[in-house]
């Protein structure tokens, strides 16, 4: 990745981050589902979007595009404040900011440590955002819904890509941390292929070549030419393949079905295999 500047797929370093942490056009978010990390310490002037208590409801269905809003005004964000997301769900904020139609997003792709790895220090001062009038646009083509991917059940494209843990797929468990009893219906949707988002990733986090991913995804199935649906629990492992599949990959027709497992497994009318 360049220091100087962006790389072509919108990933940058902490050096990059560094050189612009007092730009007022730049907005730098962390995001996670809790704000432990946070609050320990973060990167000077970074705001937390909360992935379970900003970016859903509490019965985890994902927030709207005016919910969403809502967060980039609070945060001070306008159509023309370059996003740098950061952090164990930076991928669902690049692709949700994507998705709606803010191309001024920037990833720090892989551990949050990078930052301390590359000589800087945290932070634990929260700033105060002065709030923007921002009107987001409704979600475009990379955003699938229950309803769409329910409609695609049974039909041979698109191809719903499941990222999760075998177990998770199996139905042995309904969240990463095991917890099955009173969270839902755990097991995946019919039809859809399994491709464990470690399988793209290295032991560091950080992506595998381009090669090895293309190879692990034809293997199962899931070629450049194909149409594809990616799903975890609450969108952040999805988003992850989304941005390999389309970044690093050149896959044309890729989308998130943001609502994942959580809101699919507490459905009460949704399909689901074991």
């Amino acid at each position: 990745m360049e220091s100087a500047d962006t790389s072509p797929d919108g990933r940058v370093d902490a050096a990059w981050i560094a050189a612009r942490i007092d730009d007022p056009s730049v907005r730098i978010v962390e995001i996670d589902v809790s704000a432990s990390a946070y609050n320990a310490g973060h990167i000077p002037g970074a705001a937390l979007w909360n992935a379970y208590t900003d970016l859903r409801h509490p019965d985890y269905r994902p927030v709207n595009a005016a919910e969403l809003q809502d967060v980039l005004r609070k945060s001070g964000v306008t159509p023309d404040t370059t996003v740098v997301c950061y952090g164990y769900g930076a991928h669902l904020g690049f692709w949700l900011l994507k998705a709606h139609g803010h191309d001024r997003v920037r990833l720090m792709d892989g551990s949050r440590d990078q930052w301390i790895a590359a000589g800087r220090t945290w932070s634990t001062d929260v700033p105060a955002f002065a709030p923007s009038h921002y009107a987001l646009a409704a979600p475009n083509a990379s955003f699938s819904s229950k309803e769409s991917v329910r409609e695609t059940i049974g039909r041979p494209t698109p191809l719903i890509l499941d990222t999760r843990s075998q177990a998770e797929y199996d139905g042995e468990r309904f969240w990463p941390s095991g917890a099955t009893e009173g969270a839902g219906r755990a097991g995946h949707i019919p039809g859809a292929v399994h491709v464990p988002i470690e399988l793209l990733r290295t032991d560091d986090g950080s992506f595998r070549n381009a090669d090895e991913m293309r190879q692990t995804l034809q293997d199962r199935g899931v070629t450049a030419q194909s149409e594809v649906v990616t799903y975890c629990t609450i969108g952040n492992r999805a988003s992850q393949a989304w941005f390999a599949l389309t970044y690093l990959l050149g896959y044309r027709d890729v989308r998130v079905y943001y609502g994942s497992w959580a809101e699919w497994g507490k459905a009460t009318d949704t399909p689901i295999e074991t």
